[in-house]
Parts: C-alpha cells; structure tokens; sequence
C-alpha cells in the first residue's frame, strides 16, 4: 500500500465515522460519558457532537480528495491538528478520569496514524520536492 492510499484510507475512515456520529450522536458521546442515565443524547450535547463529526466529515473528505500531494498533506495537517485539539479538549474536559483517558488515547493514536501517512508522502517526493 502506498502512502497516498494509506492516507486516503484513512481520510475515507474518517470521513464514515463523522457521518455515522451525524447520524446518532450517541457513538461518539456514550463513550465520552456524555449520555444521561438512559443513554439518550441532550440535545445541546447532540448539537455539539454533530459539529465534530461535521469537521471529521469535511477533513476526512478532504483528504479523500485532494488531487496532489501538496494538498493531500495540507488535509493530513489539518486533520492531525482537529486529533491534536480533541486529545487536549476532551483529555480536560470529559466528566471522569476514564473517559479523558480514552478520548486522549483514541484522538492521539488517530492522529499519529494521520501523521505517519504524511511522513510518507515526504519520503516518496524524493530530494526535488513533490512529483
């Protein structure tokens, strides 16, 4: 597998994974704890849970997209700077110490693959910039 298909795939992942988290809010905030005693969603949390997944949506898309190696790494970044900012966000501000840990683990590892995929691409563009 090359890096632009380990990249795209990973865009694509991440593109299914914001809208299945659009479409119930509860895949991603039950393991955050953000869920009521009956597991059910409130509808501000629901508001803010649908915004990230909309973000995931667009990042993940762009990476799927992106046409030359230039923008497939500019999507990379950015999509590693959304992991970075949800580790730090979410490893804070989630309501118990199990829940940070996990979010903190989840965000830091998605985006350390999402990096890997980069590093890649600067490896196969050679001493002369990109192809």
């Amino acid at each position: 597998m090359t890096s632009t298909t380990f990249a795209r795939l990973l865009g694509a992942l991440t593109t299914g994974y914001g809208a299945l988290v659009l479409a119930r809010p509860a895949t991603l905030a039950g393991p955050c704890e953000l869920t009521g005693p009956d597991g059910e969603v409130a509808p501000e949390t629901a508001t803010l849970v649908r915004a990230i997944a909309a973000r995931d949506v667009a990042s993940g898309l762009a990476m799927t997209a992106a046409r030359t190696p230039s923008a497939l790494a500019t999507a990379i970044a950015v999509r590693v700077a959304c992991d970075a900012g949800d580790a730090l966000g979410l490893g804070l501000g989630l309501p118990t110490r199990d829940a940070r840990r996990k979010a903190a683990l989840v965000a830091s590892a998605w985006g350390a693959l999402c990096a890997a995929s980069a590093l890649g691409l600067r490896q196969g563009r050679g001493r002369h910039g990109a192809r």
